[in-house]
């Protein structure tokens, strides 16, 4: 599985490959947004299980669109459309396995693709403000491929335990190991045990790729299962092969605390892409009507959750290209400001 590493080699070629990205991004680089958002916006239907991973299958050119619009919005670091693309969802669907791993593959190809061919545009114009940015692979707990909304109450059932969960995720993280992304990015992991699935499976896959391992949270202070921040970073905070863990698809206004209790609780990178502030209701699969943050308020938080420590900044869910550029403007002239 590629180039074998000595323990020690393995560390830091992982954990400062990425730290030396965002040393090169000016201290902190920027993540896109809300990918089903935009895609919505263009016109895609997709109220269904697969979610945005849907348009591998029917309008694959619309995620190249995508892409290519938070890169122009100045991401360094753009999230690949298989947060619900999981091999029992395609099978659901009546595809082969194989197909299914071809659409993994996929997901990562495109996102690529568009990094590749935005970065051969850009780099010709003198002065630009770009990074080359990397892709991160998508991996969407347990619960998003359930799609019954316990990825955020945390409550898989009595039925699933470590080795279920390691199974569920294990060939899906092989192929998109293969594919080739810069970073996997683990999305709204909601408890400890998956936290930990994550954690084992990744040292047995023996994965080089930098990895960040993403929670969500509905109160601002636990993990959607109720267990604490504290036990469920203890299983991460042992893996030498992830070099980042935070939060994801939380509501805003939570994100300046838990950043200054992760900086608490690890020392490794923090990453933060909060939603906009209204709250999914999974069962009945809409948004439901609450305050959002506006993208003058994400800048003026942003500066914030950076000076508190966080070093991966972006949005999540109903946040856009605008959205990214706000953040991009803010934190890149700080940067400057500061250097």
């Amino acid at each position: 599985m590629g180039i074998v590493f000595e323990p020690k080699e393995v560390e830091e070629h992982r954990v400062g490959s990425l730290e030396n990205f965002i040393e090169k991004a000016g201290g902190c680089a920027v993540i896109d947004g809300g990918f089903a958002t935009q895609l919505e916006l263009h016109g895609a239907s997709i109220n269904d299980p697969l979610w945005s991973a849907l348009c591998l299958i029917d309008n694959p050119h619309l995620l190249s669109k995508v892409h290519l619009e938070y890169l122009e919005a100045g991401a360094d670091i753009i999230v690949t459309s298989s947060y619900q693309a999981t091999l029992p969802g395609f099978i659901s669907r009546g595809l082969s396995l194989e197909q299914g791993e071809k659409l993994l593959e996929k997901s990562v190809k495109l996102a690529t693709e568009a990094r590749d061919d935005f970065w051969e545009s850009v780099k010709k114009i003198p002065d630009h403000t770009y990074n080359r940015a990397l892709v991160a692979a998508s991996i969407g707990s347990y619960g998003a491929y359930l799609a019954d909304g316990s990825e955020y109450s945390g409550y898989y059932g009595p039925d699933v335990d470590l080795n279920k969960v390691k199974d569920f995720h294990r060939r899906r993280l092989q192929v998109l190991v293969e594919a080739g992304p810069d970073l996997l990015a683990f999305e709204t992991i909601p408890n400890k045990l998956e936290a930990q699935a994550v954690a084992e499976l990744l040292e047995e896959e023996n994965v080089e790729i930098p990895s960040w391992v993403c929670f969500s949270s509905v109160d601002g202070v636990n993990a959607p299962s109720g267990e604490s921040f504290k036990e469920c970073l203890e299983v991460l905070n042992t893996s030498k092969r992830i070099a980042a863990v935070g939060i994801n698809c939380a509501p805003p206004q939570f994100v300046h605390d838990l950043i200054k209790k992760f900086k608490e609780l690890t020392g490794k990178v923090i990453v933060v892409y909060p939603n906009s502030g209204e709250i999914w209701d999974g069962v009945a699969k809409r948004w439901l009507p609450s305050k959002c943050f506006n993208d003058d308020k994400f800048k003026v938080f942003a500066t914030r959750w950076r000076d508190s420590g966080a070093k991966l900044i972006g949005g999540c869910c109903r946040t856009t290209p605008s959205t990214t550029r706000a953040l991009s403007k803010v934190l890149k002239q700080s940067s400057l400001a500061t250097n």
